[in-house]
């Protein structure tokens, strides 16, 4: 290392690690309110914003919901969203494939006018990086890998040393780098890690009738299968996939050709949507379940993936990461108008409390419904079948299920209210 990479370079009040949509929306939040924010990448560039939503779907997708919107949209990330390729959705229906349970949602039974929107993460990640550009408190660093994590600092500042020997200063690191997050792991913090057994098959598909913008989910003896609805140049027969299978599943499906999956997705959904066609190449992705057993330490916090990673059962989960980052950023910006440093234990604490419990509760609900649907024993199919039903007819009940669906529970930040905000440029 020489001289000059050996001393640091000017201080930022927070640094983020990872670029990826939450780790942007949170760079977004703390740019808006003012504070001098690096966020570093390991990618080599920035998405191509003129390619993002255009020509083929991409396989990885997100489910949305109106709580995410309002936040993207405080922003000012929406407009551009919205503008390539945004797929709303305004009604839901579960059924269980080993019986004859059903359960219906709609919009207008939650109150709202969509249950949320079905998005590529392409084009959520290329308008927050536009949004980024905008904000001339952040810094965007691509090509950035960190080689060192010191939390131990005296004073209050901490330090992330890039490869190649540069130092950035920060009283506040945010690790928002991923599932195996290379930062957590630097900084001490261990995880409850739990292989659900499941592999998630991710592909797209054309069906032969319109989806009508329903999210279709049925639950299967091996685990559930989503349709999630697509519209692509005005085609509403476009569906995104993730069906969670055993493993030697997963491997029998990806094997098959094109033509012999979509038969097989087409039977699964029992021809709800007639015949399914494939249209691009289909991926195995191992469900693992972690969460962190501490999101924050002195001067350093976790953030979406990198403290939790959830079954995709619900979609919730980049929808827990962006609320991760609107809570952080709330904390951190209401400590700084109190005179307290982005790093301070107490506005930490705080944002630990608010998101650690909900995150869990999440994690153990899906959980718990991927157990209960995925047993075969007579008795709790019949449970099974009972308790959709009643669902179907319970309103208090079904209402409590689509407030968790939308995302409207607990203690929102202000940036995820109605209202709440402005235009952010």
């Amino acid at each position: 290392m020489s001289a000059e990479q050996a001393h640091a370079t000017a201080p930022f009040e927070a640094i983020v690690v990872g670029g990826g949509m939450v780790g942007a929306t949170l760079a977004c939040l703390l740019g808006w309110a003012g504070l001098s924010v690096a966020l570093l990448d390991a990618r080599e560039a920035p998405l191509d914003g003129q390619a993002a939503g255009t020509g083929a779907p991409s396989l990885r997708v997100s489910a949305l919901t109106p709580v995410s919107r309002q936040l993207l949209e405080g922003l000012g990330a929406w407009p551009a969203m919205a503008a390539r390729r945004v797929s709303p959705y305004r009604f839901m229906q579960v059924w269980d494939g080993e019986g004859s349970g059903e359960v219906n949602f709609s919009a207008e039974q939650a109150g709202v006018p969509l249950l949320g929107h079905i998005v590529e993460n392409d084009v959520t990640l290329a308008a927050l990086e536009a949004r980024l550009a905008e904000l001339p408190s952040v810094t965007v660093r691509f090509d950035a890998r960190v080689a060192e994590l010191d939390t131990e600092s005296a004073g209050e500042r901490r330090t992330v040393v890039l490869e190649g020997g540069e130092r950035l200063q920060a009283p506040l690191i945010v690790a928002a780098d991923g599932a195996r997050s290379p930062l957590r792991e630097r900084a001490g913090i261990e995880t409850r890690e739990r292989d659900t057994g499941q592999v998630a098959v991710v592909t797209t598909v054309r069906t032969a009738r319109d989806h009508g913008g329903v999210a279709r989910q049925v639950f299967l003896s091996t685990g559930p299968l989503a349709f999630l609805p697509l519209c692509v140049e005005g085609d509403a027969r476009h569906c995104s996939i993730v069906w969670s299978t055993t493993p030697e599943e997963a491997e029998r499906l990806t094997a098959l050709s094109a033509q012999a999956l979509g038969q097989a997705l087409g039977a699964a959904i029992e021809h709800r949507l007639g015949e399914v066609t494939v249209v691009d190449r289909a991926l195995a992705v191992p469900l693992i379940q972690r969460h962190a057993e501490h999101y924050v330490r002195p001067g350093f916090a976790l953030v979406g993936d990198a403290a939790h990673s959830i079954h995709p059962l619900a979609g919730q989960g980049v929808n827990l990461g962006l609320m991760d980052a609107a809570v952080l950023a709330e904390e951190v910006v209401e400590g700084r108008r109190r005179g307290l440093s982005p790093g301070d234990e107490h506005v930490l604490s705080r944002y630990a409390r608010r998101r650690r419990g909900d995150n869990a509760a999440m994690l153990a609900l899906m959980d718990g419904f991927r157990l209960l649907f995925g047993a075969r024993h007579p008795a709790l199919t019949l449970a099974r079948n009972l308790g959709l039903s009643g669902v179907d007819r319970l309103g208090p009940l079904k209402r409590l299920l689509m407030q968790q669906a939308t995302g409207h529970r607990g203690r929102l930040p202000a940036a995820c209210r109605p209202f709440s905000r402005r235009d952010a440029g």
